[in-house]
């Protein structure tokens, strides 16, 4: 550890996305949701929906978890669990880094999530009200510790030199967790990390933000005049972090480039957010990454759907970006996946920036003028992508933004070298 001070700072690299989601399971099939607009909105049946208006959500329907579990029975974790060891083994494997030789390296697994295993606590307690405290299910109560999103991928990839860590900082975790993971890699710290979010629909948060009154009756219409709030979503995104001297010594391809990240924590309000302290997440970002506003292609915002965001949001980005550039949001088409969020959005950004192209924002009509961006309504739009801004918000003022730059051999893809990590 003191010697890693010593070291010139290692440049970050992704080569290796694992994703499930509602519009695509894997790098590939992602990437054609993403293009194409594809929506994942559907009735929720992961728990009884009567007595709700209504409830439609982004579910995982084509997902098995025994196709990417070989040491672990799947029956022993929660969804939320199975979606993290499924998404990292993904990325183990689009990173072409044989299992074996992972196993020699030191690796830091970082993992966010706002509800842990929260649907199984939710069967847990239907029990208990119903047939008392004697009938509870043993095998569920053993897989409903969050920590498990984080341990599990250890243990289903048989990891020796490992730390492993579950990030709780609800909807900015995912980008919490890459955070981590590049500072560890940074330093010296570790070889590889695999970081990332996962989360699974549970009836306890769709309860919450539909007692809230943001959850919207048919779709998510980020910065649309029209709005009418959230979808919750679920699934995982786990990325495969290393330095650029290992990536390049195996020959890897490389997605994308973690240049830095923000973080700020204001603590102003149990719910709302607050546009100063996100124009400071956001300024702290673009200084730790060693950026200017106009260095930035587009923003994957966080673009909740919801009428104190949305504008919240575009406030703050007016406020840094003299000319703000296209300002979209995913969650349009996956639904507010929670923890998984960032990370998911973090693996678009990196996608787009491969690919040349920028996702759009659907079921746009009519953007809020109290928005004032681009949303890139409906339709991807081809792009020279260089660099990528990636908004994290959370509940209780937790904010995160992630920088995420083209690959170059000369440096950062702004032409300025990145100062630090996080702040």
């Amino acid at each position: 550890m003191v010697e890693s001070r010593h070291r010139a700072p290692r440049r970050v690299v992704i080569t290796g996305l694992g994703v499930v989601t509602s519009i695509g399971t894997g790098p590939t099939e992602f990437l054609a949701g993403l293009r194409s607009g594809r929506s994942g909105v559907k009735p929720i049946t992961s728990f009884d929906t009567a007595g709700y208006a209504h409830a439609n959500g982004c579910e995982v329907d084509d997902f098995d978890p025994a196709d990417w579990m070989a040491n672990i029975d799947p029956e022993e974790l929660g969804r939320a669990s199975q979606f993290s060891v499924a998404a990292a083994s993904m990325a183990v494997s689009d990173a072409g880094m044989d299992v074996a030789e992972l196993r020699r390296r030191r690796v830091l697994v970082s993992v966010g999530t706002t509800d842990g295993e929260s649907h199984d606590l939710d069967v847990l307690m239907e029990h208990q009200l119903r047939d008392g405290a004697s009938t509870l299910p043993g095998h569920v109560a053993r897989r409903s510790a969050a920590g498990l999103l984080s341990s599990s991928v250890v243990r289903e990839l048989a990891l020796t030199d490992v730390e492993a860590v579950t990030i709780p900082t609800a909807c900015a975790a995912g980008n919490y967790a890459i955070g981590s993971g590049f500072d560890a890699i940074r330093s010296g710290e570790v070889d590889v990390a695999l970081s990332g979010g996962a989360d699974a629909v549970c009836r306890k948060t769709f309860t919450g933000f539909y007692r809230l009154g943001t959850i919207a009756p048919e779709v998510c219409q980020p910065f649309d005049v029209d709005r009418k709030g959230i979808l919750t979503g679920e699934g995982a995104g786990i990325l495969f972090l290393e330095s650029l001297d290992s990536a390049r010594a195996r020959g890897a391809r490389i997605y994308a480039e973690v240049l830095g990240y923000g973080l700020n924590c204001d603590a102003h309000h149990a719910v709302a957010p607050d546009r100063d302290s996100l124009a400071a997440c956001i300024e702290v970002a673009h200084r730790n990454a060693g950026v200017k506003p106009e260095d930035i292609d587009f923003i994957s915002a966080h673009g909740t759907g919801t009428k104190a965001n949305d504008v919240t949001e575009a406030g703050a980005i007016r406020q840094v970006f003299p000319e703000p550039p296209p300002t979209v949001s995913i969650k349009s088409m996956l639904g507010h996946t929670m923890g998984a969020a960032s990370a998911l959005a973090s693996a678009a950004c990196a996608l787009a920036i491969t690919e040349g192209f920028i996702p759009p924002t659907i079921n746009h009509h009519q953007t809020d003028p109290d928005c004032g961006v681009d949303p890139v309504p409906n339709e991807a739009r081809p792009a020279d992508v260089r660099i990528v801004q990636n908004n994290a918000l959370a509940f209780a003022g937790n904010n995160a933004v992630l920088i995420l730059a083209r690959y170059e051999e000369s440096g950062a893809a702004s032409g300025r070298e990145p100062v630090r990590g996080g702040a």
